[in-house]
């Protein structure tokens, strides 16, 4: 349903029906269409923005009839109830993913996927992001969490990104002022929507720069189950210990609630069998949790981000 944006009370609390002069609307939209995993209901209000202005109106709309609202982008750390998300989701995704290259630079919008900008990178003979070529998710979420992976991370290759922040207005971020740490960055605290941002490579061969991207492909296809839903590596590692080896050593390998299931290739990964619920999957990562806080007294701590009621 396009440009029709009536809100009902069932649906937001609202006293009677209003109107949000947006486009890009849908209601009712199930979430297991927009996340890795899935799984998840259904969203009372679904929007897809198709540029940075359309956003900000979106946003500015909600605001003004205090809607409540989830900024996502790919979905790929996502674990969405089943029952849903009260309020509005505006997807910040696919729309936007335009690329331009200068030099050594690339200056991508956030709904870019990276394996995609990997490739890219490497076609103009670009190195540096190789270790990104595998990572699951848009160019968005990895620089909100910093995402990393066989050495490196995402704070090694931006020189600056555009946010738009608490006023609606975009805000350019350089490197140092981004925060980045394990798995975090300024974008959450700060409360901005990454919208684009430059990645300062360096000139390559682009033969060597595949062939690195084909061996970190392989590693990964071998060690871990990418032919099952899941939101990729569950788990942040913890200080002086690897989440998976805890998992396994506490004897969880494979184990098992209804549909979701603690990897057996990679105790790191929990996984959608297929017709896993969100409550399964959430009712296996805390499992998990107690199981190896009982043994090691090791709090891990989730990369997923859970949104709604279980």
């Amino acid at each position: 349903m396009k440009g029709d944006s009536r809100v009902m009370r069932d649906c937001c609390g609202s006293d009677a029906s209003v109107k949000l002069d947006i486009d890009n609307v849908l209601y009712n939209e199930p979430m297991k269409n927009h996340t890795s995993f899935k799984v998840g209901g259904p969203a009372d209000i679904f929007i897809e923005p198709d540029n940075p202005e359309e956003l900000a109106k979106a946003i500015k709309a909600l605001r003004e009839h205090s809607i409540p609202y989830y900024i996502i982008g790919n979905g790929s750390n996502l674990l969405v109830s089943d029952k849903g998300l009260r309020g509005a989701v505006v997807k910040v995704g696919e729309k936007f993913d335009s690329v331009d290259i200068d030099g050594d630079r690339i200056i991508a919008e956030c709904g870019i996927l990276l394996s995609t900008l990997s490739k890219i990178a490497a076609k103009a003979s670009l190195a540096g992001m190789e270790f990104a070529s595998g990572i699951p998710g848009a160019l968005g979420g990895a620089v909100t969490m910093n995402a990393g992976a066989y050495g490196g991370e995402m704070k090694d290759i931006i020189e600056w990104v555009e946010v738009l922040d608490q006023e609606l207005e975009i805000k350019r971020l350089q490197n140092a002022e981004m925060e980045f740490g394990y798995r975090k960055s300024i974008v959450e605290p700060g409360k901005y929507i990454v919208i684009r941002c430059c990645l300062k490579l360096r000139h390559g061969n682009p033969d060597e720069i595949n062939s690195i991207m084909a061996d970190l492909t392989q590693k990964r296809t071998s060690k871990q189950p990418l032919h099952l839903p899941s939101a990729g590596s569950t788990f942040k590692r913890p200080e002086g210990y690897f989440a998976g080896k805890l998992i396994e050593d506490s004897g969880l390998r494979g184990f098992s609630l209804g549909g979701a299931q603690v990897s057996p290739l990679h105790c790191g990964f929990v996984v959608n069998n297929g017709d896993a619920t969100a409550q399964e999957v959430y009712d296996l990562i805390r499992h998990v949790q107690k199981t190896v806080y009982d043994k090691f007294k090791v709090n891990l701590e989730t990369e997923v981000k859970i949104l709604g009621e279980f």
